[in-house]
């Protein structure tokens, strides 16, 4: 098989993950996850794997492969699995869960290597671009700042009290994070390093995105510049995007017909790939606000995509 350059891979209720032709809307490939509904995915950095987060495992599947195993599996959450993400050589994965923990995983050795104690159910974890430190928000809505150097807690923050935090963005080069919460409100704050290695937050912006929950918050990637963008997903069918300098309302993305849970950018920021309760997928143009394409063929809610169509990046 020759590995696709766009790699593009949706899943959710129908116990099934979906791998797409970007271009064309064809789903080439299908694999059964039997055990449960799957969360999320994600992508490795060398565009090998594909990680799908259910409940309550993790299973590595192959891309470039025919195979419908799954290469491992990964145990010892006991809820549903609702973050996983790779640090940038591929060399751990790191994933949150309902049960309110942390875990890191060495992708060579079986069994969590390291495990953070939230005391909520964790909706989303991220990792700052340092690679040193995860960033997790709860149902409870904290967020905590998890510094793998000293393995502890290095910071908590609670920007409004019982609002479940629901996604949590960074920005590519470190200088901002973003929290959306079950309120339609993103919370942006600076990340200023002090003279430790701590992340310290200044408050920046206060935004009401959205009426109904924000299920989704993503910054633009690095090579989208000079135009820096943050992309709210919402339980109102709608996306809307918002220009980073000020805040303002860019366009808004309408034509699912359900809530939108889970989108990603484009390598250059220049398309965005959403996942609805519609059992759609679509791709937009950021350009003009339209969907380009539309993947249809599961059967219940599609919750969360994975793209990969920029280099493959080899461990440094």
């Amino acid at each position: 098989m020759t590995q696709p350059s766009v790699i593009l891979a949706t899943a959710g209720y129908d116990h099934t993950i979906r791998f797409w032709e970007a271009k064309s809307g064809r789903c080439y490939r299908t694999l059964q996850y039997p055990d449960s509904q799957v969360n999320r995915l994600e992508i490795t950095p060398d565009k090998q794997y594909l990680a799908a987060a259910g409940n309550p495992n993790i299973r590595l599947f192959e891309v470039n492969s025919n195979s419908p195993q799954p290469l491992m599996t990964y145990e010892s959450h006991t809820s549903n699995v609702m973050a996983v993400g790779f640090q940038c050589d591929g060399n751990w994965m790191y994933s949150g869960s309902e049960d309110g923990t942390v875990k890191i995983w060495d992708l060579r050795a079986p069994g969590c290597q390291r495990e953070y104690e939230s005391r909520a159910a964790v909706n989303t974890v991220v990792l700052h671009p340092n690679q040193t430190e995860l960033i997790s928000g709860d149902q409870n809505g904290n967020i905590r700042v998890w510094d793998l150097t000293a393995n502890s807690c290095s910071c908590e923050l609670v920007p409004e009290v019982d609002t479940a935090v629901r996604s949590l963005t960074v920005m590519w080069d470190g200088s901002l994070v973003v929290a959306a919460n079950n309120h339609g409100t993103c919370y942006v704050w600076r990340l200023l390093r002090g003279t430790q290695t701590m992340t310290n937050f200044e408050p920046l912006h206060k935004l009401q995105a959205h009426n109904g929950y924000i299920l989704k918050c993503l910054l633009s990637p690095e090579f989208c510049e000079p135009h820096r963008y943050l992309a709210t997903a919402s339980s109102d069918n709608t996306v809307k995007i918002w220009n980073v300098d000020g805040f303002t309302l860019e366009r808004t993305l309408e034509g699912h017909q359900r809530w939108v849970w889970d989108c990603v950018f484009s390598v250059d920021g220049a398309y965005l790939i959403t996942a609805s309760s519609d059992k759609t997928a679509r791709l937009w143009t950021m350009s003009t606000g339209e969907a380009i394409q539309v993947y249809e063929g599961h059967h219940k809610a599609a919750v969360c995509c994975a793209l990969h169509d920029g280099a493959e990046s080899s461990p440094s």
